[in-house]
């Protein structure tokens, strides 16, 4: 009898929280009329839409006027970047942003660029931690609209000093977006910000819910035609049951989080030092302080990344990885590239609230084996 599967990949999916199945299957009977009509299914839609905005707003600590639900984190970072361009349009074209921020992000930039405006990259560490003088002084450049700096980085864990930028662009007068995907849930988020966005299958809701915060008193103009749902800010009807579900289960994960991360980091810490001891050639990427309680990333030289995670899958560990550097695209993750770390056989290990040290114990017992393997196939031996 095999043993039974270990899902290591929370910074992608985490598993649905038992709260959020309960609150999902309620409102799926409630919450399925139009919440913007009059008669009294759609009254009782509307009652759980406000009071999940509510909650959800409580949580983040801002206003409830300020949140929008989205169908996704991706379509909430497009709509934080492009909105929050578009509404700045006269202050200028430019859009600063870290060398690491997701690709959602970054694909926004692109469309910025491509519609005819500029983007300004900022570089990172080796451990994957911003630059503060290069930030200081892209955002204090004539003519910049909008910065944008991941709250936490969604591929080595590192922390991002958010505080210390949000001055930055304070004092420039530029306002600053956040991608908090990873750090939502997890604890509170760094002050400054003007936007926000945040996923909710990243928490342990369902997928297809994502957060958007626009600050009072930010400039942010829809990049999508005219919509009247969510405050113009989002257009089409929401997933209702999906959205409740996400806001109950941020209430219980929000609950949770102080003592989740004080469980979770010690079997990172382990993770950390086992393999860096017990795997020949091996690179421990990102901040070992400064980082997510919940995440690890490390890479092993002389191995295919793609074969790697295929063999753990095959004796039944969930990971994934940080680089793309595969047959089919033959290109290092970007995250990887500007730190300038190892990108080969690259790893990420992220842990949730059903992860147990016992599978913990198992992944480190049987990694070394499989990377040796590997190596012996490709003909590496002797490490």
């Amino acid at each position: 009898m095999s043993a039974s599967p270990v899902y290591l990949d929370a910074a992608t999916a985490t598993p649905l929280h038992p709260v959020a199945r309960q609150a999902l299957l309620a409102a799926l009977d409630d919450g399925w009329a139009d919440p913007g009509k009059l008669y009294s299914q759609s009254r009782r839609a509307r009652q759980l839409l406000d009071a999940a905005r509510a909650a959800t707003a409580e949580t983040l600590g801002v206003r409830a006027d300020e949140l929008s639900f989205t169908a996704s984190g991706t379509a909430a970072a497009h709509a934080a970047v492009l909105g929050g361009l578009a509404g700045r349009r006269r202050a200028g074209r430019t859009f600063v942003h870290s060398a690491i921020e997701h690709s959602a992000v970054l694909h926004a930039a692109e469309r910025h660029v491509a519609d005819g405006g500029e983007a300004t990259s900022v570089p990172v560490d080796r451990l994957g931690g911003l630059d503060p003088d290069a930030w200081s002084a892209a955002v204090d450049a004539p003519g910049v609209a909008l910065a944008a700096l991941i709250a936490a980085s969604h591929e080595v864990g590192t922390v991002q000093p958010v505080a210390g930028a949000a001055a930055a662009c304070d004092d420039a007068g530029v306002p600053l977006y956040v991608d908090a995907a990873q750090l939502v849930g997890r604890g509170p988020v760094p002050a400054g910000w003007s936007l926000l966005t945040a996923s909710a299958h990243k928490w342990g809701g369902p997928a297809g819910v994502g957060l958007l915060v626009v600050r009072k008193g930010t400039r942010w103009e829809s990049p999508y035609p005219a919509d009247e749902r969510e405050s113009g800010r989002t257009p089409g009807a929401l997933n209702l049951p999906a959205v409740v579900a996400a806001a109950a289960s941020l209430r219980a994960v929000a609950a949770e989080a102080t003592a989740e991360a004080a469980r979770l980091a010690p079997l990172v810490d382990r993770i950390r030092a086992r393999v860096a001891a017990d795997v020949p050639d091996v690179e421990v990427v990102g901040d070992p302080e400064r980082r997510l309680p919940h995440l690890v990333t490390f890479s092993c030289l002389y191995v295919d990344g793609e074969a790697l995670l295929h063999a753990l899958d095959r004796r039944g560990f969930a990971v994934s990885s940080g680089s793309s550097c595969t047959s089919s695209t033959l290109r290092p993750s970007h995250v990887l590239e500007a730190m300038g770390v190892l990108s080969h056989g690259n790893v990420r290990v992220s842990l949730h609230r059903e992860t147990s040290e016992a599978d913990v114990e198992r992944f480190l017992a049987e990694l070394p084996g499989i990377v040796a393997d590997l190596r012996a196939e490709a003909g590496v031996v002797g490490l």
